[in-house]
């Protein structure tokens, strides 16, 4: 009795096809995911096209397809706000560094506050003067000014700077050249806007004034209140655009009527 020969096998796919196969229809749904979320332009769909017959030589009569200079600058321009939180960040770095070296003080500390429109630094006047003076005398005072100032030159242009003084209820005293306290905190503000202009800030962008002991930020009873009011306040903010169509009229103007 003869042996029977095993019937053949059919022949099918290898298994690795299946696989490849599920992968294929994945990155489709994938692709198609993408493609419901973005918005349809004709010109970049053309490009699109181009871009596959370059890349895949799968599709025939695609467009070429480049970065031009119109499309560079037709992009989106940063924003000054980013550009705003990017320079307080770096502050408040500068800020964190300036602490550490006066750390053995034990005084107020520099602190980086936000504001209505921009940012406000508080400089503890320790840090940039000695007792009724208005001087900035102190290294590390000098160094942090100067991390400022190049930060600033960064900034906008439409972004002003307003350096404000502030002191304590108590007078100057018989040994200062300041015979009250709006001299003394009038002179310690434009000593620390001098110093920002001779480290490289454009002074059409600056202001100072002195506003004595009339805006205190902690009570004058305790020697820690009085010298967390004695200090030195950086304004920044944004340049305010004129209202357009906004009809104005004089006091003048009001009394002829």
């Amino acid at each position: 009795m003869g042996k029977k020969k095993c019937p053949e096998c059919e022949e099918c796919l290898p298994a690795w096809l299946a696989a490849f196969g599920d992968l294929m229809s994945l990155l489709l749904c994938f692709f198609v995911l993408l493609l419901s979320m973005s918005s349809m332009d004709a010109k970049k769909v053309s490009e699109a096209i181009g871009s596959l017959s370059g890349a895949m030589s799968v599709l025939e009569g695609g467009t070429k397809t480049e970065i031009s200079k119109q499309r560079i600058q037709e992009s989106t321009p940063i924003e000054s706000q980013d550009e705003t939180s990017d320079a307080v960040n770096r502050i408040q770095q500068a800020a964190a560094d300036a602490n550490e070296m006066m750390e053995k003080s034990q005084g107020p500390e520099v602190t980086v506050e936000e504001a209505e429109n921009g940012f406000v630094i508080k400089l503890p006047a320790a840090l940039l003067f000695k007792s009724g003076s208005a001087t900035i005398e102190n290294q590390d005072a000098l160094l942090f000014l100067k991390r400022v100032a190049f930060i600033v030159g960064e900034l906008p242009n439409d972004m002003q700077v307003s350096v404000q003084g502030h002191t304590d209820d108590g007078n100057p005293g018989p040994s200062s050249p300041f015979k009250d306290n709006w001299e003394l905190s009038s002179a310690r503000a434009i000593s620390v806007l001098h110093e920002l202009v001779l480290d490289g800030v454009d002074p059409a962008r600056m202001s100072a004034a002195g506003f004595a002991q009339y805006h205190p930020i902690a009570t004058n009873a305790t020697p820690t209140g009085r010298e967390k009011n004695r200090r030195v306040e950086l304004h920044f903010f944004g340049k305010k655009s004129e209202e357009k169509n906004k009809e104005t009229t004089s006091v003048l103007d009001k009394v002829n009527k």
